[in-house]
């Protein structure tokens, strides 16, 4: 399989090539020329399959060899091993809570949240790469709060690599802000700044096409790679859950295999969603991806109105953090999907010049072939959590709750009729202070007292909501309270040259 620009390239690049070094030509994104096929057949050979060799693994591996990449198959293997470690032997599990409603829990891995899904095989290929190589490689990670502890914890204390994560200092859950400056690895490097996700995310861009911090890298015997879903060695791995998801509900006698389906995206930067979108051109029978957005809804305007207006948008904080974005990378591989390079340019040159651009009717109704869209309120998402816990049992963290109420409100428009996978991007554990809230709202008699003083703190929120409800917390999310903290925050100016600090030290 060979890549190309969104943006023009010269020439065409291997899956290797686009992972170690994955900025594209113009600024643009790498895809693939081509996307491989999945028919009835296979699907169905798949679902046919005894069940203890229909594995999670298994059916990654079968993928991977379809997009025909060069890596090698016993490193593949070693990558998929990496699934073992998740606490659930379907890695991602499809739950049913009612109806047509169906959780695709993604989450199960080492950081709670589904930045694992890609990024624990991915840190394999990447840093075994750069040991067969004999190359060294800075890992540039800009994180809402769960690319950065997934980043650090695949490549922690990995030969030939550096890691520098950046991350909002005050955009963040406490969980999810542990997570990374906890971190003893001495290749590795947290750096909160004084901004919010898009800043880490422009500045993640900006230094990987800097001709000048590459040339200092260079003097330290140092190469650039990214572990966001900039790089297409994540977005490769998010392609197959869908796919697993969609074998599930076979399994639970749910649907046959060639219908169709509905899926609902919790959405920040849309590589997930583009996993899915990638899915179903690859053959998968998804009929809607259903893109759900917290208040800062410039997807959701995207995919209802065709536009993308950034212009007196200031972001907006909620309890579901991971989704605080206005400047969602991966729309850039749709738009080229759907309209090709010069449109594709003509549109990010607006967006990036003038903070807008507006779609021909024609292409928004060519986005709403595949896309529709909802988005809720943070007072939504708790009703959602409350109503959920108590009808269902299930508990839920607000991401996973825009989801829910995107099916809510969906099913009663009949904009969806299918069976439907919702996917839960967390652990309810990374953010239980709100979880805690949304529970608790309307019980007069709380019984933790710094509830009032809203300084509840994650961890008490954990301990009420396990003793209150049938969840635990796993040791991973416990350990963080008792680890030493190594925390640096700095200004956005400031980000290039504490890098190079750390390279040379």
């Amino acid at each position: 399989m060979k890549f190309i620009g969104t943006r023009g390239t010269v020439e065409r690049k291997s899956f290797s090539e686009v992972i170690l070094d994955p900025a594209a030509p113009n600024g643009g994104l790498y895809v693939p020329v081509k996307l491989p096929k999945i028919d009835f057949k296979f699907l169905n050979d798949f679902f046919m399959q005894e069940i203890n060799v229909k594995t999670y693994s298994s059916l990654a591996k079968k993928i991977l060899k379809r997009f025909k990449i060069d890596i090698d198959e016993g490193l593949i293997k070693k990558a998929l091993k990496t699934y073992d470690g998740f606490d659930d032997i379907n890695v991602v599990p499809v739950v049913k809570i009612e109806g047509n409603l169906f959780i695709g829990e993604l989450w199960h891995g080492p950081t709670r949240a589904f930045k694992d899904m890609a990024l624990q095989p991915f840190g394999v290929i990447l840093s075994s790469l750069a040991q067969e190589r004999n190359e060294n490689y800075l890992i540039l990670a800009a994180t809402s709060g769960d690319t950065g502890p997934a980043t650090l914890k695949t490549f922690e204390n990995k030969e030939n690599i550096k890691v520098v994560c950046i991350y909002p200092h005050e955009g963040t859950s406490e969980v999810q802000k542990l997570q990374m400056v906890t971190t003893d690895a001495q290749n590795e490097k947290v750096l909160g700044i004084r901004g919010n996700f898009d800043d880490a995310q422009t500045a993640l861009k900006s230094l990987l096409k800097d001709e000048d911090f590459r040339n200092r890298l260079k003097e330290n015997s140092i190469k650039l790679s990214a572990a966001n879903s900039v790089n297409f060695g994540r977005i490769i791995f998010q392609i197959i859950y869908h796919i697993w998801s969609y074998i599930k509900l076979a399994d639970m006698s749910e649907i046959d295999i060639g219908d169709k389906i509905d899926v609902i995206i919790p959405s920040g930067n849309f590589g997930n969603a583009l996993g899915a979108y990638y899915a179903k051109k690859m053959g998968l029978p998804i009929d809607k991806i259903v893109i759900a957005s917290n208040k800062n809804n410039v997807l959701y305007e995207f995919v209802k109105y065709g536009k993308y207006d950034l212009r007196d948008k200031d972001l907006i904080h909620t309890i579901s953090p991971a989704m605080d974005i206005l400047k969602s990378s991966n729309v850039e591989r749709v738009l080229f999907d759907k309209f090709g390079e010069e449109r594709t340019i003509e549109l990010m040159n607006s967006l990036e010049n003038n903070g807008y651009f507006e779609l021909s009717d024609a292409e928004k109704a060519k986005i709403q072939e595949d896309f529709i869209a909802d988005f809720a309120t943070d007072g939504e998402c708790e009703e959602i959590i409350a109503k959920y816990a108590k009808n269902h049992n299930y508990i839920m963290d607000a991401h996973t709750a825009t989801a829910v109420k995107a099916y809510e409100n969906l099913t009663q428009k009949g904009e969806i009729k299918n069976k439907v996978v919702a996917y839960s991007t967390a652990e309810w554990t990374k953010f239980a202070p709100s979880v805690y809230e949304a529970l608790t709202k309307e019980d007069i008699n709380r019984e933790i007292a710094e509830l009032e003083e809203k300084t509840l703190s994650d961890k008490d929120a954990i301990a009420f909501i396990e003793a209150h409800y049938n969840v635990s917390a796993p040791d991973v999310i416990r350990e963080l309270f008792e680890k030493n903290i190594n925390e640096t925050v700095i200004n956005k100016n400031e980000i290039k040259d504490k890098i190079v600090e750390f390279i040379k030290s």
